[in-house]
C-alpha cells in the first residue's frame, strides 16, 4: 500500500511555531532539535498510522512527542491529517 498524503491544519502549524518560539526564547538549538523530532515523527504517521493510541476525541488518535508534547491526528486509507499539538499540560478536549 502507497504511503498516505500528509495534510497540516492552521491549526496544528501555529500549534508547532509557538510551541518552537517559545523554546527558542531560552535555547533556539533545543527548539529546533524539538522541531525536528516532531516533524520526523509525523511523516512516519503516513506508513504507521494506527501506532499510536486512539485519541480522546471520537476519530483522533494521540502521538505522544517526550513526556510533554502531544500530536492530535486523524487518519483514513488516504490521508493524515495533523489536527493540533499540544503541551500534555493544556486541556484536551477541550470543555464546551
Amino acid at each position: 500500500m502507497p504511503a498516505r498524503a500528509l495534510e497540516w491544519r492552521a491549526a496544528a502549524r501555529a500549534d508547532l511555531l509557538s510551541i518552537i518560539d517559545y523554546i527558542a526564547d531560552n535555547n533556539e538549538t533545543a527548539a529546533q532539535r524539538l522541531k525536528n523530532e516532531i516533524e520526523s515523527k509525523i511523516v512516519k504517521l503516513q506508513e504507521h498510522p494506527k501506532r499510536y493510541r486512539p485519541g480522546r476525541v471520537p476519530g483522533t488518535r494521540e502521538m505522544l512527542i517526550r513526556p510533554n508534547y502531544i500530536v492530535i491526528y486523524a487518519e483514513n486509507p488516504r490521508q493524515v491529517t495533523v489536527l493540533l499539538i499540544l503541551h500534555a499540560a493544556r486541556q484536551w478536549p477541550t470543555d464546551p
